[in-house]
């Protein structure tokens, strides 16, 4: 009974992600995902093992908890006379000096509670690591189908949304600040469900493969062909009517990547794949940042705060503001308007930078750039340690191509902020690590029952 429900949390987990983790105006499906996230990492630590980790997994460890102490120090208390010396806290210290104040020691952060909730929004992702590298027991096919469930789950919403008489009436709109007009499934924002399409994209193909590997039947391997292909036309017709920029230039390298790997050219053609995949993806990105914040085809910067460009060079002198020490984070929204202009300002206002890399060093300074280095080059090696692997295994290389769009997508957007694709991403970085493709050798494989693909 305890193996049973043990395989089922990880599967169970990412779908109820996707389900009510798809905006931080779900007040109280983000509350149930970390409660859940505290009890899945309880019981990882419980069911703890005495064998060695992985060398890789135990890298990523380290630079998780460099994370979490990079957070915590947002809390520590500075004396009142270096606290203003910090950079970017002299307009702070100029309010506590017009209302006749002496601070006292304050934090690092600017905004502690928005830096809390920074914090706790870690969680689903911590829980679904825990739940796949700590329980484990779970099947990668029931893994890939909870998440292609999910996905499919919310194009058939987007067809209701949009073919909604009144789309800001609509009651098939899950949040009350939405991309409305377009298929946003649960998502608030119409690109975050573009996202998480372009990583479904991948494991439709690696179950398909899986599958097809597992008979000598040719009527059957063409019948599966034919179901994966099925899947991936539902999912492209979720990105038509999801109609954002992010979906449509992601999605060439994504399903050009995917169909090399569902029908079996990867081996011969890895160095083409990989360079015309890596040109797709730069166009793309390229492509979405010179668009405007919306991500919507066919709309229009009328306004100064929907030019990405803007933002980008507001954001760049908000990190020369902060140095170093940043402003804290979570604090973006509430430092950003110092660099707007006071003309061109109306009733939209900034509320990310679209650009998560710059968004971190705004908010952590030095360290958070020196972490999120060091986190990419781990990926890199990562990924590049699995593709060279002998133990092919089609998961990891869907939670390559997975994880790599939401890398990319970051560059231009905060996919990573919900909950729903903050986990998928923590489910793409475990395949990589625990499929038989990244395994050094035996020893760091799981039980054959649980890895077999052929």
């Amino acid at each position: 009974m305890i193996a049973r429900l043990r395989a089922s949390v990880a599967p169970a987990y990412i779908f109820l992600c996707l389900l009510i983790g798809g905006s931080a105006q779900g007040i109280w499906g983000n509350a149930i995902l970390r409660l859940l996230a505290i009890g899945i990492i309880a019981w990882a630590l419980v069911e703890r093992r005495d064998q060695p980790l992985p060398r890789n997994l135990r890298q990523l460890l380290i630079i998780i908890g460099l994370g979490l102490a990079l957070c915590l120090i947002q809390f520590v208390p500075v004396p009142s006379a270096l606290w203003t010396a910090l950079p970017g806290r002299g307009m702070v210290a100029n309010g506590f000096q017009l209302l006749g104040l002496q601070p006292g020691a304050m934090p690092i952060s600017l905004a502690p509670t928005d830096s809390l909730a920074t914090l706790l929004a870690l969680l689903p992702p911590l829980g679904m690591l825990a739940a796949m590298i700590g329980l484990r027991g779970y099947s990668f096919n029931w893994l890939a189908s909870a998440l292609i469930a999910g996905a499919v789950a919310g194009v058939l919403l987007g067809i209701l949304q949009v073919s909604s008489p009144d789309p800001l009436t609509s009651a098939w709109y899950p949040y009350r600040e939405s991309s409305f007009g377009i298929a946003t499934g649960f998502f608030a924002n119409g690109n975050h469900m573009a996202s998480l399409l372009l990583c479904t994209i991948p494991f439709i193909a690696a179950l398909g493969a899986t599958e097809r590997d597992r008979t000598d039947d040719a009527r059957k391997r063409s019948a599966v062909l034919a179901l994966a292909g099925g899947g991936l036309a539902v999912l492209i017709l979720g990105l038509v009517l999801n109609s954002s920029l992010a979906g449509y230039g992601l999605g060439v390298p994504v399903i050009l990547a995917s169909l090399l790997m569902l029908f079996g050219f990867r081996a011969r053609f890895t160095s083409a794949m990989l360079a015309a995949v890596g040109i797709a993806s730069l166009v793309a990105v390229a492509m979405i940042w010179s668009s405007p914040v919306g991500g919507k085809l066919g709309g229009d910067a009328e306004t100064s705060v929907a030019s990405r460009q803007v933002i980008f060079a507001n954001s760049i002198g908000l990190i020369r503001e902060f140095g170093p020490v940043g402003s804290g984070l979570g604090t973006f929204q509430k430092v950003y308007p110092q660099r707007e202009d006071p003309a061109a300002v109306d009733h939209f206002f900034v509320n990310h930078a679209h650009n998560d890399y710059v968004e971190l060093a705004i908010e952590a300074g030095l360290l958070g750039i020196a972490l999120m280095l060091l986190f990419l080059a781990w990926w890199i090696a990562a990924v590049v340690k699995m593709l060279r692997s002998p133990a092919a295994d089609s998961y990891a290389v869907a939670g390559a191509i997975a994880s790599a769009a939401l890398l990319l997508h970051s560059a231009v957007d905060y996919p990573l902020r919900t909950a729903a694709l903050s986990s998928v991403f923590a489910m793409c970085l475990a395949l990589i690590l625990i499929s038989r493709r990244s395994a050094r050798g035996e020893g760091d494989l799981r039980p054959a029952r649980h890895v077999v693909v052929g």
